[in-house]
């Protein structure tokens, strides 16, 4: 369905989106795996267009390999949404932990992208969405009560 939104550039359902926080522990801390936008200026976390087909869960780990190289297990639940200004109109994303069982060195967008696994003090200085910021500084939380399959 190509139902415009009124004002924007793209169909609807490009302004519903999903993202992950890839995670993992190492040093005895919790580790976030961050990468930057393409115009490589601000740290995020992988989000993208929900794929026709795909759930929010199934997109948000299909993001997280094409932008930051990872897989793993993919919470079930979502555990939070930001919102930003793409396109004219306004992104909803949906975000969901992903625990990082393997990281490939040369992923799809690896030419465009950095990442950089840090703790969750520092995540919260670099990312710049206080919705975001929340949800990693919630992360240790979460997964102790998340379910994985």
């Amino acid at each position: 369905s190509e139902t415009m939104v009124a004002g924007t550039e793209k169909p609807g359902w490009y302004y519903s989106q999903s993202g992950a926080i890839p995670y993992r522990r190492a040093n005895n801390e919790l580790q976030v795996l961050l990468i930057t936008t393409r115009g490589r200026k601000r740290w995020i976390v992988p989000k993208g267009v929900i794929d026709q087909g795909l759930s929010a869960r199934e997109s948000a780990a299909k993001e997280a390999y094409e932008e930051a190289g990872a897989r793993g297990q993919m919470g079930q639940r979502e555990i939070g949404e930001f919102q930003y200004q793409k396109w004219g109109g306004t992104c909803t994303v949906k975000v969901f932990p992903l625990d990082v069982e393997e990281v490939v060195d040369d992923w799809p967008e690896s030419k465009v992208r950095q990442r950089k696994w840090v703790g969750i003090e520092e995540a919260i200085h670099m990312v710049d969405m206080p919705e975001l910021q929340e949800m990693i500084r919630a992360l240790p939380e979460t997964i102790e009560s998340e379910v994985y399959a």
